[in-house]
């Protein structure tokens, strides 16, 4: 095997519209994680967030599983050296440390979607999963726990009760599951998942880029640091994005019954 399927790559690829697709390729080993895939997978978010023609990040996987998790006998001297899975100058595609990207993520999910695979689509922003979507926190099983953000978000989503049934059993759920609590947003049939996510990065990608980021920006900060501290804000964004071309051209196209051409200035 060489070494490029060994340890594993992450590719990306700008496809028309500005969705700036990023896929986890190691399908032969479930897409297990390896360290040099987990600086790959940062390197890829920071291109993303760097490029004025990506709008919008497509996640998804090679094969037919997103994730088997962490490949743990090629992560374990890694774990142990208490270091941050990404490098610190990088994106943080776990959005915990240092630097998040600002743009929107949408994620495609089949088969097996284990650990990170589930922290990835907590940080993202729009998931869809395939109807043979299993998932499982496995951490507690491995004698480990969950460190990318497991233990903060799925409670958010799912309410107490059901995230530590989750993350303290380590037990599997399906996507209906997911679904329920609002770790995915759409299931489709097997196969569908990349085409259906897709469709949603396109839509996201065809807005207002300046309006989108801000959107999301006022999201993240009201679940962060609560509601007062968003409507604070609401004002001075407001005011900002009137000032923008893209705000013109929102008014311009609404009068002319055309579709709007937003350039993100």
């Amino acid at each position: 095997m060489s070494e490029r399927h060994e340890d594993g790559q992450i590719t990306t690829t700008l496809l028309d519209g500005g969705v700036f697709a990023i896929c986890i390729d190691r399908a032969e080993k479930r897409n297990g994680f390896t360290p040099k895939m987990l600086i790959e997978l940062a390197d890829a978010y920071t291109a993303f967030e760097e490029r004025d023609d990506a709008r919008v990040a497509l996640l998804h996987a090679a094969g037919g599983h997103f994730t088997g998790g962490l490949d743990l006998p090629k992560m374990a001297a890694y774990q142990q050296s208490g270091e941050a899975l990404f490098p610190a100058d990088k994106v943080d595609p776990l959005g915990l440390h240092g630097r998040r990207a600002s743009k929107p993520v949408v994620v495609a999910t089949a088969g097996i979607c284990f650990t990170i695979g589930i922290e990835l689509i907590l940080a993202a922003d729009v998931a869809v999963a395939a109807s043979d979507s299993r998932f499982a926190q496995l951490e507690v099983k491995r004698g480990i726990m969950a460190y990318g953000g497991a233990t903060i978000r799925m409670a958010q989503r799912a309410g107490w009760g059901n995230a530590m049934k989750l993350i303290l059993t380590g037990d599997d759920f399906d996507a209906e599951t997911a679904k329920a609590y609002g770790f995915v947003q759409e299931i489709v049939p097997a196969g569908e998942e990349y085409a259906a996510a897709l469709a949603i990065a396109r839509r996201i990608a065809a807005q207002a880029p300046l309006a989108v980021q801000a959107s999301l920006a006022n999201a993240r900060l009201a679940l962060m640091e609560g509601p007062k501290a968003a409507i604070g804000d609401l004002s001075a964004i407001t005011a900002r994005l009137a000032a923008t071309e893209d705000a013109a051209e929102g008014v311009a196209s609404f009068r002319e019954k055309r579709p709007p051409a937003y350039r993100g200035r």
